[in-house]
């Protein structure tokens, strides 16, 4: 599953995370959520709302983005690789980003999703990103961490006992 990034340009890992960025949003944040919506709306489940609810989501889907943004280039540039497994970072990183929370591209994109399925209204969607929660931290999440404990060792030891995986610290980890 996981798999080292060859040694290439910190203009091609950017590159090569904006693009894996973009068909991640594009799949999970709109084509499947759109397609939760279509099945709700066939099954006349209901939906909810409330005053200022898009606003608040699209207040927070941007700054959830912001911060999936900054994690993929963080990963990129300081990573030597990208955020994907199959293209995993070969440089341990626990600057930007990563001093406040162990995986922010998780926390970013599992936060987006949630505010996908605010903003719509949709009880399906969130429990599509409930499920997709799960997922990562039972099946995804310990396999990488298994892998950056392995090649990273001592360090990536001290920084994931300091660091929490989805509640950010306050200050910064300085390793």
């Amino acid at each position: 599953m996981l798999r080292i990034a060859a040694p290439r340009s910190p203009a091609l890992n950017l590159a090569k995370t904006l693009a894996q960025i973009s068909v991640f949003w594009s799949v999970f944040l709109l084509v499947l959520p759109q397609q939760l919506q279509g099945l709700e709306q066939r099954l006349a489940l209901p939906t909810f709302h409330f005053p200022g609810q898009v606003l608040l989501a699209g207040v927070l889907f941007g700054a959830l983005s912001a911060l999936g943004l900054w994690s993929g280039a963080t990963m990129a540039w300081l990573g030597s690789g990208t955020p994907l497994p199959l293209d995993t970072a070969r440089e341990l990183v626990v600057r930007g980003p990563y001093a406040y929370v162990r995986n922010p591209m998780a926390v970013a994109g599992l936060g987006q999703g949630l505010m996908v399925g605010l903003g719509m209204g949709s009880a399906a969607v969130l429990l599509y990103v409930l499920a997709g929660t799960l997922l990562w931290q039972w099946l995804i999440r310990p396999r990488e961490e298994a892998d950056l404990l392995q090649r990273f060792g001592p360090a990536y030891a001290r920084y994931q006992r300091a660091v929490r995986c989805w509640v950010p610290r306050l200050r910064p980890y300085r390793a």
